[in-house]
């Protein structure tokens, strides 16, 4: 298998703290997105969206985004359980999952587009996606934080792949200045331990 990567990226990093949180190694190309790479036409042809990550299998085929990515992974690597061990329990975690990529995710994601010097130019930027986006971020973090007063992680008393999007997302939110208020006592506690693990920086 081939990982067609992006250092930077918020979704690619969440395959590889996946991998890293799962002792796996696998081969890793870099894609410079930044220089145009992923619209070119060899890239094209593995992935018509042109985005990373993508996961190359051996046999030519491919995998795009990077839930579908991490799911076949942990069909192949079941230990450690980041996608739960039972239907119940996998169901359970899908949701946290889905949570994070919807409600924080993606919201932080729109603030960086519509805001970033990255994308100036790249894109139209909208100065009220990134308004609207920002403000359903920082409600998202409060009712997290209420979340966490409850459990030591997202989903559960476990880490899983919906603490893993969602730290990834914090990383990208730095970008923009969305950080966790010290208010927010139960979700600072809860991100200094997950970006103590030794995974956080795969």
């Amino acid at each position: 298998m081939i990982l067609h990567d992006l250092t930077p990226g918020m979704h690619p990093r969440r395959v590889r703290i996946f991998l890293a949180e799962k002792g796996v190694s696998i081969e890793r190309r870099e894609v410079d997105a930044a220089g145009g790479a992923n619209a070119a036409p060899d890239f094209i042809r593995l992935n018509p969206l042109g985005k990373l990550p993508l996961l190359e299998l051996d046999d030519g085929s491919t995998i795009a985004e990077s839930l579908a990515i991490c799911r076949y992974l942990e069909a192949l690597y079941p230990d450690p359980p980041l996608i739960g061990r039972t239907p119940r329990e996998a169901a359970h975690i899908d949701m946290w999952a889905l949570r994070m990529d919807h409600e924080l995710s993606q919201m932080i994601a729109l603030v960086f587009i519509h805001s970033s010097d990255f994308y100036r130019g790249r894109v139209e930027q909208i100065p009220e996606v990134a308004n609207w986006s920002r403000g359903r971020a920082l409600q998202t973090m409060s009712w997290l934080d209420s979340e966490l007063a409850r459990r030591r992680h997202i989903a559960g008393e476990d880490y899983s792949i919906a603490d893993i999007i969602a730290q990834c997302a914090f990383v990208l939110g730095k970008a923009v200045g969305l950080r966790i208020s010290p208010e927010l006592a139960h979700l600072s506690r809860w991100f200094s331990e997950v970006t103590a693990r030794p995974t956080a920086r795969a």
